[in-house]
């Protein structure tokens, strides 16, 4: 039976605090060690992320899915794997616990709580970036779910830790963190208005993914 709903969405709004919290605090942590290299920074924002999503996937996703992001809850009811009665409550978890991680994230280092982005994100290449690391990422999740269900976490968090690098975004893929990170004017941040782009960006991507995932893993046929 599946777990109450308020549980799944204590657990959703726990799991995407402590994912953006983790975003947002390793590129304070990075760009205060890294000394100006940015190659440095990028990396020292980069394996933390990938590390939290796996703990966070193996701890909360028997409990909610921890889809910890909307593209991926909209993705789920539009395959039939989650109530659409239940979509918009995940949303609101997940924004509400991003919303935390970033304000606690600035506590833990005594920024100050309430920011506004400065760090400009936007034109075609970013947009496309954020297809591309979405498209992945939902199909990195749909292909685990198919075949290999036991290695979501490691497969989630191994292929954002190489979207950091491969895509020019550094793979937000992520409506929830996209519209926290608006409120960091740090490392991680980006300025709200490229924040439209790149959440349609990430839409049209889980679209396409979706698209995909049935080609490539169709259901099985009842006998």
């Amino acid at each position: 039976m599946p777990e109450p709903l308020s549980r799944r969405l204590s657990a959703e709004a726990l799991g995407t605090a402590f994912l953006v919290a983790t975003v947002i605090g390793s590129g304070i942590m990075s760009e205060k060690l890294a000394g100006g290299n940015l190659a440095v920074a990028l990396l020292g924002a980069t394996l933390p992320t990938g590390a939290i999503l796996v703990v966070l996937l193996l701890i909360l996703g028997p409990v909610s899915g921890a889809h910890l992001n909307p593209a991926v809850s909209l993705a789920f009811a539009l395959r039939g794997e989650l109530e659409w009665r239940e979509v918009a409550p995940y949303v609101v978890a997940q924004i509400a616990g991003a919303m935390v991680g970033v304000f606690a994230a600035h506590a833990m280092f005594e920024l100050p709580i309430l920011q506004i982005s400065t760090h400009v994100r936007t034109g075609g290449g970013q947009w496309f970036a954020e297809f591309v690391a979405s498209l992945g990422l939902l199909l990195a999740i749909f292909g685990c779910v198919a075949r290999a269900p036991q290695a979501v976490a490691y497969a989630v968090g191994l292929y954002i830790t190489a979207a950091y690098w491969f895509t020019a975004s550094t793979s937000f893929a992520n409506p929830a963190v996209t519209i926290a990170r608006a409120w960091s004017d740090t490392f991680t941040g980006i300025a709200p208005a490229g924040v439209p782009g790149f959440i349609a960006a990430q839409l049209v991507g889980m679209l396409a993914a979706i698209v995909a995932a049935r080609w490539l893993w169709p259901a099985e046929k009842a006998n």
